[in-house]
């Protein structure tokens, strides 16, 4: 059975987040570290206002990774569908699966994620 309900689109992409949170986390540390020490030593113009530069840009590229985790977070994106559980029936208890992502697609995956969704 395949899920009518829309999937929530995320912020940015997988790609989009993974070159995005390496350079907020490994590139510009690095690079404001580099031009700290490089500049202490050759003497190089205007260290506060570049590195100041470098953290400004880097806190801002923490907010925008954070509110993308947290838009991941809440949506069912994360989970290729639901496993629902029906127990109204004192007789038999009944499960099936709501797919958000194509058969197709699934095959291709190593891991595959399902909410548990249901009354309870």
């Amino acid at each position: 059975m395949t899920s009518t309900t829309p999937v929530k689109k995320s912020l940015l992409t997988n790609q989009t987040y993974d070159v995005l949170k390496f350079i907020a986390q490994i590139l510009l540390p690095a690079l404001g570290t580099l031009y700290f020490a490089v500049a202490a030593i050759w003497g190089l113009p205007k260290p506060e206002q570049v590195i100041g530069t470098i953290t400004a840009v880097d806190a801002f590229l923490g907010v925008v990774l954070g509110l993308s985790t947290s838009s991941y977070n809440k949506s069912d994106n994360q989970h290729d569908g639901s496993l629902v559980v029906d127990l109204t029936n004192p007789n038999k208890d009944t499960y099936s699966l709501e797919l958000n992502t194509p058969l197709e697609d699934l095959q291709n995956k190593k891991v595959v994620s399902f909410k548990v969704a249901g009354p309870f």
